[in-house]
Protein backbone atom coordinates (compact mmCIF):
# COMPACT_ATOMS: atom_id res chain seq x y z
CA UNK A 1 0.00 0.00 0.00
CA UNK A 2 1.58 3.52 -0.83
CA UNK A 3 1.22 5.50 2.38
CA UNK A 4 1.79 9.14 2.85
CA UNK A 5 2.58 9.99 7.00
CA UNK A 6 1.12 13.78 7.58
CA UNK A 7 1.98 15.10 10.92
CA UNK A 8 3.39 18.52 11.92
CA UNK A 9 6.07 17.24 13.95
CA UNK A 10 9.46 15.50 12.31
CA UNK A 11 9.98 12.94 15.48
CA UNK A 12 6.61 11.81 14.74
CA UNK A 13 6.92 11.47 11.86
CA UNK A 14 10.72 9.92 12.03
CA UNK A 15 9.20 7.37 14.80
CA UNK A 16 6.05 6.50 12.54
CA UNK A 17 8.28 5.71 9.44
CA UNK A 18 10.65 3.69 11.81
CA UNK A 19 8.33 1.63 13.26
CA UNK A 20 6.61 0.99 9.73
CA UNK A 21 10.09 0.24 8.38
CA UNK A 22 10.21 -2.58 10.93
CA UNK A 23 6.87 -4.08 11.16
CA UNK A 24 5.27 -3.19 8.62
CA UNK A 25 7.18 -3.89 5.60
CA UNK A 26 3.98 -4.31 3.32
CA UNK A 27 3.16 -0.31 3.25
CA UNK A 28 5.64 2.14 0.89
CA UNK A 29 6.53 5.32 2.03
CA UNK A 30 5.88 7.73 -0.86
CA UNK A 31 5.80 11.43 0.83
CA UNK A 32 5.51 12.88 4.21
CA UNK A 33 3.55 16.39 5.14
CA UNK A 34 4.20 18.91 7.98
CA UNK A 35 0.70 20.48 7.65
CA UNK A 36 -2.30 20.16 6.08
CA UNK A 37 -1.57 22.27 2.45
CA UNK A 38 1.37 20.51 2.07
CA UNK A 39 -0.72 17.24 2.21
CA UNK A 40 -3.29 18.29 -0.03
CA UNK A 41 -0.99 18.70 -2.99
CA UNK A 42 1.18 15.26 -2.11
CA UNK A 43 -2.24 13.46 -1.76
CA UNK A 44 -3.58 14.98 -5.27
CA UNK A 45 -0.24 14.25 -6.80
CA UNK A 46 0.52 10.67 -5.90
CA UNK A 47 -2.62 9.65 -5.19
CA UNK A 48 -1.96 7.22 -2.06
CA UNK A 49 -3.91 4.06 -1.04
CA UNK A 50 -3.13 5.37 2.54
CA UNK A 51 -2.70 8.48 4.69
CA UNK A 52 -1.65 8.51 8.20
CA UNK A 53 -2.82 11.95 9.41
CA UNK A 54 -2.39 13.94 12.38
CA UNK A 55 -5.34 15.84 13.90
CA UNK A 56 -3.93 19.02 15.53
CA UNK A 57 -1.76 21.23 13.25
CA UNK A 58 -0.99 24.51 12.81
CA UNK A 59 -3.59 26.44 10.72
CA UNK A 60 -5.59 23.44 9.04
CA UNK A 61 -6.71 20.25 11.63
CA UNK A 62 -6.42 16.69 10.14
CA UNK A 63 -10.28 17.12 9.39
CA UNK A 64 -10.51 20.42 7.76
CA UNK A 65 -7.33 19.52 5.52
CA UNK A 66 -10.38 16.05 4.16
CA UNK A 67 -12.60 18.23 2.99
CA UNK A 68 -10.36 20.31 0.70
CA UNK A 69 -9.57 16.89 -1.15
CA UNK A 70 -12.04 16.08 -4.10
CA UNK A 71 -10.75 12.28 -5.10
CA UNK A 72 -10.98 11.00 -1.66
CA UNK A 73 -10.04 7.43 -3.22
CA UNK A 74 -7.54 5.99 -0.02
CA UNK A 75 -8.23 5.01 3.69
CA UNK A 76 -7.23 7.07 6.50
CA UNK A 77 -5.45 6.42 10.00
CA UNK A 78 -5.63 9.20 12.20
CA UNK A 79 -2.63 9.63 14.78
CA UNK A 80 -3.36 11.52 17.75
CA UNK A 81 -2.90 12.17 21.22
CA UNK A 82 -4.94 10.93 23.07
CA UNK A 83 -8.28 13.46 23.42
CA UNK A 84 -11.44 12.06 24.04
CA UNK A 85 -13.59 13.84 21.98
CA UNK A 86 -11.02 13.24 18.94
CA UNK A 87 -10.83 9.83 19.41
CA UNK A 88 -14.45 9.41 19.85
CA UNK A 89 -15.52 11.54 16.56
CA UNK A 90 -13.29 9.46 15.12
CA UNK A 91 -14.87 6.41 15.97
CA UNK A 92 -18.30 7.95 14.90
CA UNK A 93 -16.99 8.05 11.53
CA UNK A 94 -15.52 4.57 11.71
CA UNK A 95 -11.75 5.82 10.73
CA UNK A 96 -8.80 3.99 12.24
CA UNK A 97 -7.00 5.50 14.66
CA UNK A 98 -3.68 5.53 16.75
CA UNK A 99 -2.71 7.41 19.64
CA UNK A 100 0.51 8.64 20.52
CA UNK A 101 3.16 7.66 21.34
CA UNK A 102 2.12 4.59 18.33
CA UNK A 103 2.54 1.43 19.70
CA UNK A 104 3.84 -1.40 17.45
CA UNK A 105 1.39 -3.56 18.40
CA UNK A 106 -1.59 -1.52 18.09
CA UNK A 107 0.01 -0.16 14.17
CA UNK A 108 0.46 -4.31 13.13
CA UNK A 109 -3.07 -4.92 14.01
CA UNK A 110 -4.40 -2.06 12.60
CA UNK A 111 -2.67 -2.16 9.18
CA UNK A 112 -3.64 -5.63 9.25
CA UNK A 113 -7.81 -4.83 9.58
CA UNK A 114 -7.16 -2.64 6.58
CA UNK A 115 -5.46 -4.75 4.55
CA UNK A 116 -9.27 -6.75 5.16
CA UNK A 117 -11.65 -4.46 4.48
CA UNK A 118 -11.32 -0.86 2.02
CA UNK A 119 -13.04 2.25 3.65
CA UNK A 120 -12.13 4.98 1.31
CA UNK A 121 -12.89 8.55 2.63
CA UNK A 122 -16.40 10.00 1.35
CA UNK A 123 -18.78 12.66 2.18
CA UNK A 124 -20.98 10.58 4.24
CA UNK A 125 -18.22 9.67 6.80
CA UNK A 126 -16.80 13.18 6.88
CA UNK A 127 -20.34 14.59 7.70
CA UNK A 128 -20.25 11.69 10.58
CA UNK A 129 -16.98 12.79 11.64
CA UNK A 130 -17.80 16.53 11.77
CA UNK A 131 -21.24 15.96 13.54
CA UNK A 132 -20.91 13.01 15.95
CA UNK A 133 -23.75 13.78 17.64
CA UNK A 134 -26.51 12.84 15.26
CA UNK A 135 -25.45 9.65 12.83
CA UNK A 136 -22.47 6.71 13.47
CA UNK A 137 -21.05 4.97 10.68
CA UNK A 138 -21.01 0.98 11.15
CA UNK A 139 -18.63 -1.27 9.70
CA UNK A 140 -20.45 -4.12 8.56
CA UNK A 141 -19.42 -7.25 6.42
CA UNK A 142 -21.06 -5.70 3.15
CA UNK A 143 -19.57 -1.85 3.97
CA UNK A 144 -20.43 1.16 5.91
CA UNK A 145 -23.69 1.56 7.58
CA UNK A 146 -25.05 4.88 8.58
CA UNK A 147 -27.49 5.11 10.92
CA UNK A 148 -29.20 7.89 12.94
CA UNK A 149 -27.99 7.46 16.66
CA UNK A 150 -31.90 8.47 17.97
CA UNK A 151 -32.82 5.27 15.60
CA UNK A 152 -31.06 2.90 17.72
CA UNK A 153 -33.38 1.09 19.79
CA UNK A 154 -30.80 -1.48 21.85
CA UNK A 155 -27.82 -2.83 21.01
CA UNK A 156 -27.47 -6.64 21.69
CA UNK A 157 -24.24 -8.12 22.19
CA UNK A 158 -22.74 -11.66 20.77
CA UNK A 159 -18.88 -12.39 21.99
CA UNK A 160 -17.11 -10.01 19.88
CA UNK A 161 -20.01 -9.31 17.57
CA UNK A 162 -22.61 -6.32 18.48
CA UNK A 163 -26.03 -6.21 16.56
CA UNK A 164 -27.79 -2.86 16.49
CA UNK A 165 -31.20 -3.19 16.44
CA UNK A 166 -33.32 -0.34 15.27
CA UNK A 167 -37.12 1.52 15.53
CA UNK A 168 -37.94 0.27 12.23
CA UNK A 169 -37.36 -3.95 13.34
CA UNK A 170 -34.74 -3.73 10.95
CA UNK A 171 -31.06 -4.66 12.70
CA UNK A 172 -27.15 -4.78 11.98
CA UNK A 173 -24.49 -7.10 12.88
CA UNK A 174 -21.27 -5.61 13.29
CA UNK A 175 -18.28 -7.26 14.21
CA UNK A 176 -17.13 -5.12 17.43
CA UNK A 177 -17.24 -5.64 21.23
CA UNK A 178 -20.27 -4.52 22.94
CA UNK A 179 -17.45 -2.04 25.53
CA UNK A 180 -16.58 -0.64 22.25
CA UNK A 181 -20.15 1.32 21.84
CA UNK A 182 -20.96 1.45 25.11
CA UNK A 183 -18.14 3.96 25.66
CA UNK A 184 -18.69 5.45 22.05
CA UNK A 185 -22.78 6.08 22.49
CA UNK A 186 -23.67 9.15 24.75
CA UNK A 187 -23.83 8.03 28.11
CA UNK A 188 -26.57 10.24 29.26
CA UNK A 189 -28.42 8.45 25.93
CA UNK A 190 -27.73 4.56 26.78
CA UNK A 191 -27.98 2.37 29.17
CA UNK A 192 -25.74 -0.95 30.49
CA UNK A 193 -28.72 -2.82 31.28
CA UNK A 194 -27.57 -6.19 31.04
CA UNK A 195 -24.21 -7.86 30.35
CA UNK A 196 -25.98 -8.80 26.59
CA UNK A 197 -27.88 -5.11 26.25
CA UNK A 198 -27.28 -1.53 25.63
CA UNK A 199 -30.27 0.16 26.12
CA UNK A 200 -31.57 3.18 24.06
CA UNK A 201 -33.21 5.15 27.96
CA UNK A 202 -35.67 6.99 25.28
CA UNK A 203 -37.99 4.47 23.78
CA UNK A 204 -38.02 2.61 27.88
CA UNK A 205 -41.82 2.01 28.53
CA UNK A 206 -42.00 0.28 31.61
CA UNK A 207 -39.88 -1.50 33.95
CA UNK A 208 -41.43 -5.19 34.87
CA UNK A 209 -40.97 -5.60 38.60
CA UNK A 210 -42.10 -9.52 38.05
CA UNK A 211 -39.92 -10.65 35.48
CA UNK A 212 -36.90 -7.97 36.26
CA UNK A 213 -37.23 -6.89 32.65
CA UNK A 214 -37.25 -3.83 30.57
CA UNK A 215 -40.06 -2.91 28.26
CA UNK A 216 -39.42 -0.88 25.46
CA UNK A 217 -41.67 1.30 23.59
CA UNK A 218 -42.10 -1.39 20.42
CA UNK A 219 -43.07 -3.99 22.55
CA UNK A 220 -39.69 -5.67 22.74
CA UNK A 221 -38.56 -7.29 25.91
CA UNK A 222 -34.98 -6.16 27.73
CA UNK A 223 -33.05 -8.27 30.59
CA UNK A 224 -32.45 -6.10 33.94
CA UNK A 225 -29.55 -7.15 35.90
CA UNK A 226 -30.11 -6.93 39.53
CA UNK A 227 -27.11 -5.37 40.36
CA UNK A 228 -27.86 -2.68 37.83
CA UNK A 229 -31.77 -2.15 39.15
CA UNK A 230 -31.16 0.77 41.36
CA UNK A 231 -28.86 2.52 38.50
CA UNK A 232 -31.11 2.27 36.16
CA UNK A 233 -34.17 3.45 37.82
CA UNK A 234 -32.24 6.61 38.55
CA UNK A 235 -31.74 7.06 35.44
CA UNK A 236 -35.29 6.91 33.61
CA UNK A 237 -36.20 9.50 36.85
CA UNK A 238 -33.50 11.45 35.87
CA UNK A 239 -34.37 11.10 32.35
CA UNK A 240 -38.14 11.84 32.94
Amino acid sequence: MNTIIVDDELQGRNALKAKIAMYCPNLRIIGEAENGHQSIHLINSLRPDLVFLDIEMPGMTGFEMLNHIKDRNFQVVFTTAYDHYAVKAIRYAAFDYLLKPIDAEELIHCVQKLESSKYPVNDDRLQVLQNKSNKLALATSEGLYFCIVDDIEYLEADSNYTTFHFLDKSKQLVSRTMKDFEELLPEDKFFRSHHSYLVNIKYVKKYLRNTGQIELSTGRLIDLSRRKKEEFLKKVLNEG
